[in-house]
């Protein structure tokens, strides 16, 4: 068991944990009050890989712990673009929370506010333009950054998809583009 703890650490050591939000919460009971905290967590590998965790205690950095904990059992892959940008325009929500996500050329930087900003940081993004729409609750806010980051495909993907090679579709949207161009 003690050899398993060390060996963590190595695995995970090019993890970045970002906090976004802790919240701190009453219970009154007969004595007074008793506090809890809960702890929003982004965890990535600046390489494409990204999560977030929710952790509740007593104390802050337990709760941490355990959202940290949860963010590396929830990562995702995410298809990133030259691994600075992402592919395409994308939307994504959850509850009253929207975000658009729009990809940015190079030396733009990440144009984005508070929770989605840390979540873009963790996955390595370099230049990306977000907006969120809605409310400015941190959990619904990185869900739906989440929720619209794991709409995003690559051209392989969409070529693996539709059972063609790379090629054939960048051939076909140079051809569209000719065409348009043209009338």
């Amino acid at each position: 068991m003690a050899r398993e703890r060390n060996e963590r650490p190595e695995r995970d050591s090019d993890l970045t944990e970002r906090l976004v939000h802790i919240n701190r919460v009453a219970k009154v009971v007969k004595g007074g009050k008793r506090f809890g905290f809960a702890a929003l967590v982004i965890v990535g590998d600046q390489k494409g890989r990204v999560g977030f965790g929710h952790g509740k205690a007593r104390e802050v950095p337990e709760a941490m712990r355990k959202a940290t904990e949860a963010a590396k059992r929830a990562m995702v892959r995410i298809p990133l673009k030259e691994g600075r940008t992402i592919h395409h325009d994308v939307r994504g929500h959850h509850g009253a929370g929207k975000v658009i996500l729009r990809p940015a050329p190079v030396g733009t930087g990440i144009i984005a506010g508070g929770p989605m900003r840390a979540v873009f940081e963790a996955l390595g993004l370099h230049d990306i333009v977000a907006k969120s729409v809605g409310t400015s609750n941190a959990y619904n806010m990185v869900r739906a950054t989440f929720n619209a980051l794991t709409e995003e495909s690559s051209p392989r993907m969409v070529a693996a998809k539709r059972g063609k090679s790379v090629g054939e579709l960048m051939a076909r949207r140079g051809q569209a583009a000719e065409a348009a161009a043209t009338e």
